[in-house]
């Protein structure tokens, strides 16, 4: 008999986020402050919208012909900032993380989906899948598909995350001990 997977709820989101799925955790919608409008994170009906710290990973090419190899990454190729904001070059991307520190149970899976205030502006969210039983910050890639310099903020949603939950495979992330396994901050890629 093959097990189904079914997408989380609200409740079962915050019971496992209770249980230290999600650290720290906003139990509803965040739209406004105390002081201005926000692009909206926390729980929602069926996901979580996560923020984006004030950590960023600017890609240039400001040191000539720099190729973009994700066996032989040259660090070279970022300039590193904080900031509560961040413009974004015309066609280019930023890496930055959420604020958010993830442990995703053995019988979870979780998809990342870019908002649509972003996505309405040209900034596309990458993320890939978050894997049963990996934990850590998650690294994210937003590029500015537009000829315009694009800014995002921090500490406002950036992507949504959607969970899925069923039978716990055989080896997870966790056991197999990933490559980004307990991640904290912009993570580069590894080999």
């Amino acid at each position: 008999m093959i097990a189904r997977m079914s997408i989380l709820p609200d409740w079962r989101i915050r019971e496992l986020a209770q249980a230290g799925m999600i650290d720290p955790f906003e139990d509803r919608l965040v739209r406004t402050t105390e002081t201005q409008h926000v692009i909206s994170y926390g729980l929602s009906s069926f996901g979580y919208d996560l923020r984006c710290a004030d950590e960023w990973k600017v890609f240039t090419n400001a040191h000539g012909n720099t190729i973009v190899d994700p066996k032989a990454f040259d660090e070279r190729a970022f300039i590193d900032f904080r900031a509560p904001e961040i413009i974004i070059p015309p066609n280019s991307f930023a890496l930055a993380r959420s604020v958010e520190y993830l442990k995703i149970p053995d019988n979870v899976m979780v998809v990342a989906l870019g908002k649509s205030t972003y996505a309405r502006a040209g900034i596309v969210a990458n993320v890939t899948p978050l894997e049963p039983g990996w934990e850590g910050h998650v690294t994210l890639e937003f590029s500015n598909t537009t000829p315009l310099p694009a800014k995002m903020y921090a500490f406002e949603g950036c992507v949504q995350l959607l969970f899925f939950e069923g039978e716990r495979p055989e080896v997870t992330y966790g056991d197999r001990q990933g490559k980004y396994q307990g991640q904290r901050g912009v993570t580069l890629p590894r080999l």
